[in-house]
């Protein structure tokens, strides 16, 4: 049977470091900041996370220090684009390209190997139910963003700083402060999202091991709207398709359909959205200058 209980599971542990890295994409779109440098910013928590693992022989360590870190590289974002007012998209690319290439250098001069670090003394994250404590902060954190967003005076407050940052600051609210905040809180959890994919999906390190997930995460916000809820859909379906890949090899697929249909599923739903909404957006013009054309002429055809 090909749905059945272990392809959900594999498919709620897939998503877990997708749905983390865009919930923190979600809260910079909220506060005006168009983060892509997800990629980078998970595969510092990736490394970060599996080395100090390996040295302190603590995993729970190893998750701390990598969403410290991720926090701390994220600030080259949070200078860039909200103090020195920087194009945010070449910052994000510039911070995905150097985590790549630090990641690669670190590997080789901390650990003296090329390709992928594997070690059996290296501890990964204990299993509760089938699933790793950061899968159940995962699910958790999307209640909290959602509350956040929609009830509490931070999360109100955020969102006036990305919809109208000159009007927030007319009523005593730092646009500066909370933009900060924002890329900060995306910092930590797209470390613990790398924590997640390198020492809860799998125990290892190896280079580029994110393979594009910050870029899904990307899609994701885009998806979702920035929306907590949709943010987890959009995770979700990225999340069955990798899980039905894996399955897919099992009956003889080629390895490389099969790990390409998550990122093609995922182009798909972004196009198919996308051309929805334009199609609602040129109903709504066409109903909008209808409704005026008819309101001009009078009930005997006059203009009124």
């Amino acid at each position: 049977m090909f749905f059945d209980s272990d392809l959900v599971m594999s498919a709620l542990r897939a998503l877990t470091p997708i749905l983390l890295a865009a919930l923190g994409g979600a809260l910079c779109e909220r506060a005006g900041v168009f983060n892509i440098g997800l990629e980078g910013l998970m595969l510092v928590g990736c490394f970060t996370a599996v080395s100090t693992s390996w040295f302190t022989g603590s995993p729970w360590l190893g998750v701390l220090v990598a969403a410290l870190a991720s926090a701390a590289y994220s600030l080259i974002l949070a200078v860039g684009a909200v103090t020195l007012r920087g194009d945010a998209v070449v910052l994000g690319v510039a911070m995905n390209l150097l985590a790549a290439g630090l990641t690669s250098f670190l590997l080789r001069t901390v650990f003296g190997v090329q390709g992928t670090f594997d070690d059996p003394l290296l501890a990964g994250l204990p299993v509760l139910g089938g699933f790793s404590p950061l899968t159940y902060l995962a699910w958790a954190a999307v209640v909290v963003a959602a509350v956040l967003l929609s009830r509490h005076v931070w999360g109100l407050r955020l969102r006036g700083v990305g919809e109208a940052p000159d009007a927030a600051a007319t009523l005593g609210v730092s646009p500066v402060r909370y933009k900060y905040a924002a890329v900060l809180a995306s910092g930590v959890l797209c470390g613990l999202a790398g924590a997640q994919l390198a020492l809860g999906n799998v125990t290892l390190f190896s280079e580029n091991m994110t393979a594009g997930r910050g870029w899904i995460a990307v899609v994701a916000v885009m998806l979702g709207r920035a929306q907590p809820l949709g943010v987890l859909l959009a995770a979700l379906l990225f999340g069955i398709a990798e899980a039905a890949g894996f399955r897919l090899q099992g009956v003889g697929l080629p390895q490389q359909a099969t790990d390409a249909a998550p990122y093609v599923v995922t182009l798909g739903a972004l196009f198919l959205t996308t051309a929805r909404r334009r199609g609602r957006t040129a109903d709504t013009t066409r109903n909008g200058r209808s409704t005026r054309s008819t309101r001009s002429i009078g009930p005997s055809g006059a203009p009124s």
